[in-house]
């Protein structure tokens, strides 16, 4: 049985592999499927994020609980709201290239 086990194995991977480059290449898409695949995605990336924030209540919730039930004062620190989304790079101590004239041309006088 283990002697078999790997040619099986194999026998189903050369099988798949033969059986997919068989396949055709999917036909282009129309504006009108291509506004129904994004509008899926944009609904899945929504979802995917409610549930995220909704699991992230809950642990937030259960731990202030059980601080709580040891006598600790927990203070969630909330996301600030005001700004951009993306998140704030920290500053660079380096300076940027063009600053450092590292690819400008020498200047002529």
């Amino acid at each position: 049985m283990n002697v078999l086990r790997p040619v099986v194995v194999a026998a189903i991977a050369v099988a798949c592999s033969a059986a997919y480059a068989k396949l055709p290449p999917a036909p282009p898409m129309t504006d009108a499927q291509k506004a129904e695949a994004e509008a899926k995605k944009t609904a899945t990336a929504d979802k995917e994020k409610n549930e995220l924030t909704n699991a992230q209540n809950r642990v937030a919730q259960i731990y202030i609980a059980q601080q709580k039930a040891k006598g600790v004062t927990v203070t969630p620190q909330l996301p600030s709201t005001g700004g951009s989304a993306e998140p704030q790079k920290p500053p660079s101590s380096r300076a940027e290239p063009e600053k450092a004239m590292a690819h400008s041309p020498p200047k002529k006088h």
